[in-house]
């Protein structure tokens, strides 16, 4: 399973962004190989192309942990199979990782909405 975090800078050890869209990197985990990769965000946010939710898709992602997102990012997600799972501001990627593992995080829905 590949797990994308949004983050500052990136890394197990970085707080998660507040603000979804705008992070500035997706820190990703593989929790079959234990693997970490940093991803910048070159979406629309940043003068690039496409959405959060279609490069995090185009990377395989299976379940974005996150501690808010817009309902509208939240749908695409969904549509695309994807889980978006609540953390509580001011945590770190490896905790948030950690909780989520052990059945810890609520999965968002579009009734979640932004909470940053």
């Amino acid at each position: 399973m590949r797990i994308a975090i949004p983050t500052h800078s990136g890394g197990l050890d970085d707080l998660i962004c507040e603000h979804f869209g705008r992070a500035p990197t997706f820190t990703i985990y593989d929790t079959e190989t234990g693997e970490v990769e940093v991803i910048e965000n070159r979406t629309e946010h940043f003068g690039g192309f496409g959405r959060p939710p279609e490069l995090l898709k185009s990377l395989g992602v299976d379940v974005v942990i996150c501690c808010g997102m817009g309902v509208k990012a939240i749908a695409l997600f969904k549509s695309y199979g994807i889980g978006v799972y609540v953390a509580p501001n001011g945590m770190r990627v490896r905790d948030a990782i950690e909780r989520f593992l052990n059945g810890m995080l609520v999965e968002a829905d579009e009734s979640f909405g932004c909470r940053h």
